[in-house]
């Protein structure tokens, strides 16, 4: 017997690959589209990641932006979809997205969680609270695998859901544009999969059905939020769906063989004529861009950007939902 045989039949387990340690940072805001903003995509991407247990093992949650409706909304969820078999803790952070350096829950909680292992960081909306970590714990940089929010663009891209008929901004990353140099600046790895490569996936109202018809009252009180969201997409964008956003951050974990990339792609922030026609920055003349170009020779900053999401994806999230009972 060779000593490789041997250790194979002494150490199985070796072989089996374990899920990623995560951890969860978001905006979510999950509810009805007249107490805007309560877009859903945080909520389904928060579902999702709960049915992948054998890729990602989530270390902790926290929220950022209406930290106190996030968490209670946050808690719901957990208590309708965590299988998990344990508790994961809840977090409140930024209120507000532009304070970063200032401590909170969220952000120590996060720390304390570094000081005990290398962690992914999944940032969903805008990343106040991991930049905060980052420039008040400059010790635990080391200790960040990567960051991957939803964000960034390459030049010229305009981001229309839809028919096309509105301009929507880049809002995790205008919303504190302060906490993405942050990252940048540090060093860390950062991952970009926003508007670019999510446009390519759409819910629409066949695609959720299921959910009315559940008798899992969290499937019900899922439908209840999404459709309304669907109906309003119709008005404003011309479709009867909408796009979740936040999944493909969390596909480009999960499931990356579903993505297409550029790595290691120089980003900038470029300020340019505000593009945006609708939402709070659709009245300024200029805004700041974050962009990624293999033209940005003048750029020490890199990322990891996802471009385009392929065919299969969207069914993947259809069957996470689905399948999480």
């Amino acid at each position: 017997m060779t000593k490789l045989l041997l250790f194979l039949l002494l150490f199985p387990t070796l072989l089996i690959a374990q899920p990623r340690r995560i951890w969860f940072d978001t905006d979510i805001m999950i509810g009805l589209p007249e107490r805007a903003p309560r877009e859903v995509d945080d909520g389904v991407t928060l579902i999702m990641a709960l049915r992948q247990t054998d890729k990602i093992d989530i270390v902790g949650i926290s929220t950022v932006t209406y930290v106190d409706y996030g968490y209670d909304v946050t808690q719901k969820i957990l208590g309708w979809y965590n299988k998990t078999g344990k508790t994961i803790p809840v977090y409140k952070g930024s209120p507000n997205a532009t304070d970063t350096g200032v401590e909170t829950d969220a952000s120590r909680a996060i720390a304390n969680a570094l000081r005990k292992e290398k962690l992914t960081l999944l940032a969903l909306g805008p990343v106040t609270n991991v930049a905060t970590v980052v420039k008040n714990h400059p010790d635990l940089i080391s200790q960040i695998d990567e960051v991957v929010v939803c964000a960034g663009r390459t030049p010229g891209f305009p981001f229309r859901p839809g028919l096309e008929k509105v301009t929507v901004g880049d809002y995790n990353f205008e919303r504190d544009t302060l906490a993405f140099r942050v990252l940048f600046d540090a060093g860390i790895r950062v991952v970009l999969s926003g508007f670019e490569c999510s446009s390519y996936t759409m819910l629409g109202k066949t695609d959720i059905d299921f959910l009315e018809k559940s008798a899992n009252e969290g499937d019900r009180w899922l439908y209840a939020q999404l459709r309304p969201w669907q109906v309003r997409a119709q008005s404003l964008f011309g479709v009867d769906g909408f796009i979740p956003y936040d999944t493909t951050p969390l596909g480009y974990i999960t499931h990356p063989q579903y993505f297409k990339y550029y790595p290691d792609i120089p980003v900038r922030i470029n300020i340019k004529p505000n593009d945006s026609t609708i939402g709070a920055s659709a009245s300024l003349r200029t805004k700041p861009y974050l962009e990624v170009s293999q033209d940005y020779k003048d750029t020490k900053w890199r990322a990891i950007y996802a471009y385009k999401t392929l065919p299969g994806f969207e069914e993947i999230i259809i069957e996470s939902l689905k399948l999480l009972k």
